[in-house]
C-alpha cells in the first residue's frame, strides 16, 4: 500500500491555510488559483500526450501577433477560459490568442472581484520538439463597478496594481508558481493523486547567478549598451565575476523559470527592426516582473521599471530585462 505523505500540502490546503490567517479574506483569490491549477492539469494532460494525437501543429489561422496558431494554444485558451467562465471569481479574461476581451457578462461573474489576463501556451513553437512550455497569468482586482459587466479599464492597469501572477511550467515534471504580495510559492503536480503539491516554498531569487538567457542571434539588432553587456557576462572580471554561462531555450517560462531558482538575468531588448522588443507587456513581461521582483528581483524595459508602466493598448509589447538583483544593476550601468 502506497503511504501518502500528509506533511506535503496540496494547492487546495495552502490556499485554504491562507485564507485562515486573514479572517476578512472572502477566498474569491484563492478559488481563481484553485480554477487555474484546474485548467493547467488539463492542458498537462494534453501537452503530455501531445505527440500522439493529432493536436500538434498549425491550427490554420494567425494570432493578434501575427503569429500562427498551434492547435494545442487554441485547446489551452478555450480550457482556461471555459474553467474562468464556469467559476465564480472571474468577471472576464484578456489571452494573447484573442483579439478582443472576453467578458462574462452574467449575474455572478458581474459580481466577481477579479479579471484575469493569459498566455495560454507560452514557447508553443517548441511543442513538435519536445521543449519545456508553459502558461502564464496575471490577476487584477476591478476598477469598475461590481454588480456591472467588466469594462477595459479594469485590464489595463499598471503591473504594479497586480494582485497575484503565475504561471505553469510544462516540463520533466508539471509545476505551477504562483505570486501575491505575501511571497512566491511552487507547487509540483503528483500524477498519482492529480494534485499540485507544495514543493518549492517562499522562492527567493539568488542576487547572482551564473546564467544570462538572450537570442545572440539578434546581437547586432541591439543597441550599444545592450551589446557592451552581453559582451562584459563573456568575460571574466572583478566586476561581474563572470563569465556567466549563456542559456536560452526560446521559451520564456523556462528560462525564466530557470533563472528565478538558480539565479541569472533574461533579456529581450529592443531590436533596430523592432524598438518595442516582442514580448507583449501584459501577458509576459508584467507576470513574471511581478513574480521577480516579490522574489527579491529587479525588472526594467530598460529605462523604467516593468510595473509602473502604464498600459494604452491589451496587445503592447515592450522591451525586458528581468532576474538577479545584483545582474540586473550591473545591466543598469550599462543602459
Amino acid at each position: 500500500m502506497t503511504m501518502i505523505n500528509r506533511s506535503v500540502q496540496t494547492l487546495d490546503e495552502f490556499t485554504i491555510q491562507q485564507l485562515r490567517m486573514f479572517p476578512k479574506a472572502t477566498g474569491e483569490l484563492s478559488r481563481l488559483l484553485r480554477d487555474i491549477g484546474l485548467a493547467a492539469k488539463r492542458i498537462n494532460v494534453e501537452v503530455n500526450k501531445a505527440g500522439l494525437v493529432d493536436i500538434l501543429g498549425d491550427y490554420g489561422s494567425v494570432n493578434i501577433q501575427g503569429e500562427t496558431v498551434k492547435k494545442l494554444d487554441v485547446f489551452a485558451n478555450n480550457q482556461l477560459t471555459g474553467v474562468l467562465r464556469h467559476g465564480i471569481s472571474c468577471a472576464g479574461v484578456g489571452s494573447e490568442e484573442m483579439d478582443d476581451l472576453v467578458i462574462f457578462n452574467d449575474e455572478v461573474s458581474n459580481q466577481s472581484k477579479y479579471v484575469v489576463l493569459f498566455d495560454p501556451l507560452d514557447g508553443s513553437a517548441n511543442i513538435d520538439v519536445n521543449v519545456s512550455i508553459g502558461t502564464i497569468f496575471s490577476v487584477f482586482r476591478r476598477v469598475s463597478e461590481l454588480g456591472k459587466p467588466c469594462v477595459e479599464a479594469d485590464f489595463l492597469q499598471p503591473g504594479i496594481k497586480q494582485v497575484a501572477a503565475g504561471y505553469i511550467i510544462y516540463g520533466s515534471s508539471t509545476m505551477l508558481v504562483y505570486a501575491t504580495r505575501r511571497g512566491v510559492n511552487g507547487f509540483t503536480l503528483d500524477p498519482s493523486i492529480g494534485e499540485f503539491c507544495l514543493s518549492h516554498p517562499d522562492i527567493k531569487c539568488p542576487e547572482f547567478g551564473k546564467f544570462y538567457s538572450v537570442n545572440h542571434g539578434n546581437f547586432f539588432q541591439y543597441s550599444k549598451g545592450v551589446q557592451d553587456y552581453i559582451t562584459q557576462c563573456q568575460k571574466k572580471t572583478e566586476a561581474t565575476g563572470g563569465p556567466y554561462a549563456q542559456r536560452y531555450i526560446g521559451s520564456m517560462v523556462s528560462d525564466v523559470h530557470r533563472n528565478l531558482i538558480k539565479g541569472g538575468i533574461f533579456m529581450y531588448p529592443g531590436m533596430t527592426d523592432k524598438p518595442n522588443g516582442k514580448l507583449r507587456l501584459m501577458y509576459e513581461c508584467n507576470p513574471f516582473a511581478f513574480i521577480i521582483e516579490v522574489a527579491g528581483g529587479k525588472a526594467t524595459n530598460g529605462k523604467d521599471r516593468i510595473l509602473d508602466i502604464q498600459p494604452v493598448e491589451l496587445h503592447q509589447r515592450s522591451p525586458v530585462f528581468l532576474g538577479s538583483k545584483g545582474m540586473m544593476e550591473e545591466l543598469e550601468s550599462y543602459l
